[in-house]
């Protein structure tokens, strides 16, 4: 069983990953993620502790965070607002500034002596207004064993700086704290906000239809299967469903990336999240609101965070590690050299006890743990923008490393039906006519390839006129058409009735027309290939994927002519499903030890296969369930191009997350060495934390902008 919690309240990415360890410990629990980016808690869980898991999620969250609110999603709670919290935290921040501000004039006009209790009082009042709940918390922290973290970091070094007379220096830099951390939690709010609004898509209501013609705007989880909507133009379709009255144009960028509207007549099947354009729509309900696309899709988004990238799962162990070592260095910078050169004043234990106490402020590690995975959710927000659906992070970072792409050919490289692509009558016959004895040939079937040759006809076949309709197994058909005597088959059937005639060198499927004991031609019935197909092969190859494959089950002289077609370097055809599984562990074993395979089907018939891979690909038909359900990545237009854009947002993640950590960790490096050698303050040391922090966050929301 699994639930979702959303745990509002919840901004530092140190707790997230302490409420993410003591939940997954818990006897009974499976697996449990927390992202500190979305602040969603998922977590799943033996049945027998349905009544109970929301109680100990409570206890586990209250141990590290008494100030989170845990709301159950599947109950739809919802917190007060904060508002009023947030107004006081303001207040609180303006009254210790205005009274430290008081104790630095105190400094500055008054000599120190006579005025000294009143300055350390007003320091000391200036500090408990600013810094009282991160010393209170440092403290219950402690208490419950959870040592290292931000509060404690912060609460030894300001209390030490006190310790060593330092009272401007600790009350100014818990100011300072206090307001980038205000910053930084604003940057944050914002950068979730601008990601989550890329699939601002949950429709706010519906228009239902009541007995009499009424119409009463409701919410869309209480509308049913079978009930009908209004959609007026301008409007969200709330729900999937058949369009039953009305015609329009749709715009399915939210779901597809793809900006051109799309025809919705009666009869067609709409999703929603689709927005109506133009005309008024009437439609009948297929799914609820829970099992609806729309939902699906932003369910799928959210819980993205939950597959960390081995780059978040580093980061995250990193800190774990970093933030004690980083304390005991500073035990040994306060220690170690004023027993080493021997000093004897207490002027030089001051002195490397303050670039201690600098060391510590200096040293969280808030900008990586919150900007790494800040950046991977941007990258998965900004491809779901663009119709690529990705399930995690760590299937983001696998386009970084793509080798191999392994394509099916029906429905992803070729569209998926059958046209006849060519009439070749043969002397004495023209197209028309060679068209017509086949129609009526095929009239009686419902075969693709019948239905295809239907089609091309484009008129209606008189079967009155038709008599003595035989299907002949594994040949073709024979039927007598106003006394003619008409056969449309493969080759086999025209060499079992003795008729000579001419093999079609065209690529497809072909059947063989005759009329009375003479050949009349030949009509080729092939799967076009999409018109995409070209430029995504193209262009994976210029992206530096090394190689091509195409595996289908499909006539292998059919397959080669496609894959020619393509330039694809690889191609195997006439394959069962275990086959392909084959094929692909044969694949596997060539590529790189770095190197990863993706997979591109259909999400239905190849699921093996699509699980086999590093990477499974589905193309999406809009929103197919099959599809969403089986594969790691959702090409929601069916253009095998939408690869390309997924390895453009990879690569770029990629490069933002580089750039986090090169420039937290460097200026890490390089304040603590100015720390420790006494060249950086206190004031510097806010800047090495909480301004990076700041930095790495905004500059992880370019993944969001940039073109």
């Amino acid at each position: 069983m699994t639930k979702k919690y959303t745990l509002k309240g919840l901004c530092c990415p140190n707790c997230a990953a302490q409420i993410e360890r003591t939940v997954s410990v818990m006897e009974g629990v499976q697996a449990v993620t927390v992202s500190p980016v979305t602040t969603v808690l998922n977590v799943e869980f033996v049945s027998n502790l349905a009544g109970r898991i929301t109680q100990l999620v409570e206890q586990a969250v209250y141990k590290h965070g008494p100030e989170i609110v845990v709301m159950d999603n599947d109950r739809n709670e919802d917190a007060e607002s904060n508002d009023a919290g947030e107004k006081w935290e303001i207040i609180k921040l303006i009254a210790g500034a205005v009274i430290f501000a008081a104790g630095m004039l105190l400094d500055k006009f008054f000599s120190p002596e006579p005025h000294r209790y009143i300055r350390l009082a007003v320091f000391i009042a200036a500090y408990l207004i600013l810094g009282g709940d991160v010393v209170f918390r440092a403290l219950k922290n402690i208490a419950r064993g959870q040592v290292f973290d931000e509060n404690f970091l912060m609460s030894v070094a300001t209390i030490g700086a006190f310790a060593i007379g330092e009272y401007p220096e600790a009350a100014g830099v818990m100011l300072f704290y206090q307001i980038g951390e205000m910053f930084q939690d604003l940057a944050v709010k914002r950068s979730k906000k601008s990601i989550t609004s890329l699939m601002d898509i949950r429709p706010d209501y519906a228009n239902l239809k009541k007995s009499g013609g009424n119409i009463e705007k409701v919410a869309p989880d209480t509308i049913s299967v079978g009930d009908i909507i209004i959609v007026k133009p301008g409007e969200k379709i709330p729900l999937d469903g058949i369009v039953v009255e009305g015609i329009s144009m749709l715009d399915t960028s939210a779901l597809t990336g793809e900006s051109v509207p799309r025809k919705a007549e009666t009869g067609d099947a709409v999703l929603s999240g689709s927005v109506n354009q133009s005309g008024m729509l009437t439609i009948e309900v297929t799914r609820i609101f829970g099992e609806s696309t729309v939902s699906k899709i932003i369910d799928l988004v959210e819980n993205a965070s939950s597959k960390k990238a081995k780059t978040e799962n580093f980061i995250t162990t990193f800190a774990r590690y970093y933030t004690p070592v980083v304390v005991i260095l500073a035990v040994l910078i306060a220690v170690l050299p004023p027993l080493i050169f021997g000093a004897s004043t207490g002027s030089i234990w001051q002195d490397w006890i303050y670039r201690a106490l600098v060391f510590l402020v200096i040293s969280c590690p808030c900008a990586l743990v919150l900007s790494i995975p800040m950046g991977f959710f941007a990258g998965i927000g900004r491809a779901a923008r663009k119709g690529v659906l990705v399930k995690g992070g760590n299937y983001l970072e696998a386009f970084n490393s793509l080798e191999t792409v392994v394509f099916d050919k029906t429905g992803t490289l070729t569209k998926g039906v059958f046209k006849v692509t060519a009439v070749e009558p043969a002397d004495g016959f023209s197209k028309d006519s060679l068209l017509e004895l086949a129609a009526n040939a095929e009239s009686y079937s419902n075969h693709p390839i019948a239905l295809s040759v239907m089609k091309e006809y484009g008129k209606s076949v008189e079967r009155e006129k038709l008599s003595d309709y035989t299907e002949i197994a594994g040949h073709g058909v024979s039927v007598n058409l106003n006394g003619r005597a008409i056969l449309a088959g493969n080759q086999k059937l025209m060499a079992k009735a003795g008729i000579g005639f001419q093999e079609s060198q065209s690529v497809g499927t072909k059947v063989y027309v005759a009329s009375n004991g003479v050949f009349a031609g030949c009509v080729v019935i092939s799967d076009e290939i999409k018109p995409d197909s070209r430029n995504a092969i193209s262009a994976l190859k210029a992206k530096g994927v090394r190689k091509t494959v195409m595996l289908t089950g499909d006539n292998p002289h059919i397959a080669e002519a496609v894959a020619a077609e393509l330039k694809l370097d690889e191609v195997y055809g006439g394959l069962l499903p275990h086959e392909k599984v084959e094929k692909v562990e044969i694949l596997n074993g060539k590529k790189s030890a770095k190197g990863k395979l993706a997979f591109v089907g259909d999400g239905i018939n190849d699921a093996p296969v699509l699980a086999m891979a590093d990477i499974g690909v589905a193309m999406g038909g809009l929103g197919s369930d099959a599809a969403i359900e089986a594969a790691d990545v959702v090409l929601m237009t069916d253009e095998p191009s939408k690869l390309c854009d997924a390895i453009d947002i990879a690569r770029f993640t990629k490069k933002i997350v580089g750039q986090n950590i090169v420039f937290a960790l460097g200026v890490k490096v390089v304040f603590l060495a100015l720390g420790a050698f006494g060249v950086a303050t206190m004031w510097e040391a806010v800047f090495a934390d909480v301004g990076v922090s700041l930095l790495a966050v905004l500059n992880a929301m370019r993944i969001m902008r940039a073109r």
